[in-house]
Parts: structure tokens; sequence; C-alpha cells
């Protein structure tokens, strides 16, 4: 008769433990598919997120009142999902192009598609590459490509021709620029969004660009009108600006919006009631748009290695390989622009307690694609060069955006 032996029964008992436990391989394929599947809900869901944004944006244009423009002007009404715009055929340019610029910018951290092209929704035709095309104007953004960093097909919307006007390169690229940086700053002090509308001045005496196969006109002038209307207190400014280089500073082209609405005959906001409309639009204090004279946000923690991306250093470790090329790492404390163009900016403790800074010196800014001064500020980025020292603390000069990448909270690197 066959007797049951204890030792076999805990050995047939640990052979089928050992088979019932999943390899380290089946384990890694499980995680790896976890993490797969959480990236794919997480791209479903900021897609999702974009889409309710541009809804909103456009309900909130709505609801403050579409531009009115004065009576006989050409008009034709084009809504995008980011913008909205009154195209003037006969100057082929927009009478006024209308956008939000919301808290998201603040991570945004898209890049410049430069798809420059004809907008499609334009029943007439809008202007095309060939009427800009070596006139020396600029294809100026009336809605900056720079407001929609959040949103790939907002940015992407925002290069169709209906949404630029021949600008002087001295205007565009300068204080205009300046202009546009100065509005997103504001919606990152206050974390509130703004609704801007911008456009050209147009009459029938402007000058013209006839080169291609439309004509253009050339503004001689630009306006600026910005609205907050979230909180508790509410606020409007608005700026107007000569089609040439600007040398004075941006508050001395600040006034309200009763001004451009006499200069322009349009009529903003018009479904505010009367007793707001006027209060906002009669005056305006620059003071309350300029809380914020040079970027800094509090002190952080060095990131941690599932805080960043992988063989990176963090701003404590970068002293450690001096005069050697290395990744670092960190969150933009503070930033600052020099009188003569160049951009300063410290990891995790403002100067002079930094333990890591960089620099962009003034000629090499024009290699950015966008104002690093402002859009490094409170973002988790890496820059890649070669670690110096200056009074003791390593540094990096940075010669071109190529050489730096934004992270998200999950420390991955974040697509251009």
């Amino acid at each position: 008769m066959f007797k049951f032996s204890p030792c076999l029964f805990i050995l047939l008992f640990f052979s089928f433990f050992v088979q019932a436990q999943p390899s380290t391989a089946e384990e890694i394929n499980k995680l790896e598919k976890e993490t797969l599947d959480l990236e794919n809900q997480l791209k479903s869901i900021a897609e999702d997120l974009e889409v309710l944004r541009l809804d909103k944006i456009r309900e909130d244009i709505h609801a403050i009142g579409l531009p009115i423009n004065k009576e006989g002007t050409e008009h034709q009404l084009v809504e995008h999902g980011a913008i909205i715009l009154s195209y003037n055929e006969k100057h082929e340019q927009s009478n006024w192009v209308s956008h939000v610029i919301v808290p998201a910018v603040n991570k945004g951290n898209l890049a410049r598609t430069n798809d420059f092209r004809k907008d499609s929704l334009v029943k007439t035709g809008s202007a095309v590459k060939a009427d800009y095309w070596y006139s020396g104007y600029d294809r100026g953004h009336l809605a900056p490509s720079a407001d929609f960093r959040w949103s790939p097909r907002a940015i992407s919307e925002s290069y169709v021709y209906s949404n630029m006007s021949p600008q002087r390169p001295e205007l565009n690229r300068e204080i205009w620029a300046k202009l546009e940086s100065f509005i997103r700053k504001h919606v990152w002090v206050s974390n509130e969004q703004l609704i801007v509308v911008t456009g050209p001045v147009l009459d029938d005496n402007l000058e013209t660009i006839t080169q291609g196969p439309n004509v253009l006109s050339i503004p001689k002038r630009y306006y600026k009108v910005v609205l907050d209307n979230q909180g508790d207190e509410k606020k409007a400014i608005a700026f107007i600006m000569p089609n040439e280089m600007c040398k004075k500073s941006i508050v001395s082209y600040a006034t309200t919006v009763d001004e451009v609405e006499k200069l322009t005959g349009i009529d903003f906001f018009s479904n505010l009631n009367d007793d707001m409309e006027d209060k906002l639009e009669s005056t305006f204090n620059f003071g309350k748009w300029e809380e914020l004279k040079e970027g800094e946000i509090p002190t952080q923690e060095p990131l941690k290695l599932n805080q960043r991306p992988k063989n990176t250093l963090n701003s404590v470790e970068a002293d450690l390989f001096l005069d050697k090329k290395a990744c670092v790492c960190g969150m933009v404390v503070s930033t600052r622009k020099t009188s003569s163009g160049s951009v300063f900016f410290n990891f995790d403790t403002k100067f002079p307690n930094h333990t890591f800074s960089g620099s962009i010196w003034a000629d090499n800014v024009k290699n950015f694609t966008y104002e690093p001064e402002v859009e490094f500020l409170g973002k988790k980025i890496c820059v890649t060069g070669k670690i110096t020292e200056y009074k003791g603390k390593p540094t990096m000069n940075l010669e071109h955006e190529k050489k730096v990448s934004f992270i998200g909270e999950n420390g991955k690197e974040l697509p251009k």
C-alpha cells in the first residue's frame, strides 16, 4: 500500500508554487503593457481636453460679443477652432482676429509649425505666399502662434494667411513680439485667461503690395485690445503701434479700448452690460498689467531620478561634471533679459543661492523661435552642453533651442 510522504508533499507544493510564479520577463511584459495602456489613455484624454478647450474658447468669445465692424466694411466671418476672424477681401487680410490665451499656455511646449497656407474657409480666397514673398514685409501674425503652444490644432491654425498682415520686420520682430510676450506673461501671473482682439487699421488710402495674385494693403498702424473678465477685478487695455520701428517702451503705446473704437469704428465686447462696458473701455491702469517685472517663482527641490529623463543630471549634481558635456535638468525659477538682449536663467533656486544657471548670449537669441525668458519660466527643462564654472558655480551657455527640451510631470521629454 502506498504511503504518503510529508517530504514528497513539500516537494510537490514547492514545485507547483515555483511554476505558478510569473517569470521576471513576464512581469516586465505585464508592466510594459500597463504603461502603454496608460499612455494611450493619457493621449486620449489630452485630445478630448483639447477639443473641450477649443469649444470653450469659441463660447467665451461669443459670450462677450464678436466685434462689430463699422457700417459698410467688407466682412466675412470665419470660425476656426481657436480663432474667429472678420476677413476683408478688399484688403486681403482680416479686419480683426479674436482669440483667447488660456492658462494651459503656461505648460504648452509645442514649437512653431511654420505651415503657412491659404485659408480654405475664406470663400473669396485669402492671401497666399506669393503675395508676401520678397516683398520686404513679414507675414505678421495677428493672433500669435506662441499663444497656442498647448494645442497642435490651434498652433497650426494660426498659420493660415487670414491671420497674417504685412508688417515691417522692425515692428514684427521687436516691440510687437515683446507686446505679445507681455500679454502672455500676465496669464502666467494671474493664471486666468485673457480675450484678445488684434487687427490692422484699414482705410482706402493705404499703399499696396501687388507682386502676387492678390493686392495686399499695407497698414500704417495695428491695434490689440485685451480683456480680463475673470475673477473679481475685471479690466481692459489696448495698444496702438505704427507699422515701423518703435523705440519707445510698451507703456507708451497703451491706450483705452474706446480710443481703438474711435480709430477703427469697431465696437468691441458688445454683449457686456452698458455700465461694465463703459467702465472697462474708457480707462486703463497699466500698473495692473505689469505685475511681474522679472520672472520669478518659488524655490523648488532638485529633480529626482524619476522626475527627469535617464542619463541626466539635476542642478546639484552638475558641479561634479565641470568642463564636461552633459544634460542638466531642473525647474526654471527665475529668468532675466538684459538691456543688451542676453538671457539668464536659474534652476531650482534664485540668484545668488542658485546651484546651476544658464545663459543665452544676445547673438544666439535669434536661434530661438520663442522668447526663452518667458517660455522657460516655471517649466521643467533639460539643457545639453558643456558645463563650465562662473564664480564657483556650474553654468552652461546655450547657442540654439535644439539644446533645450521640456519635460512633463512624468519626467519624460515632451514632444517638440
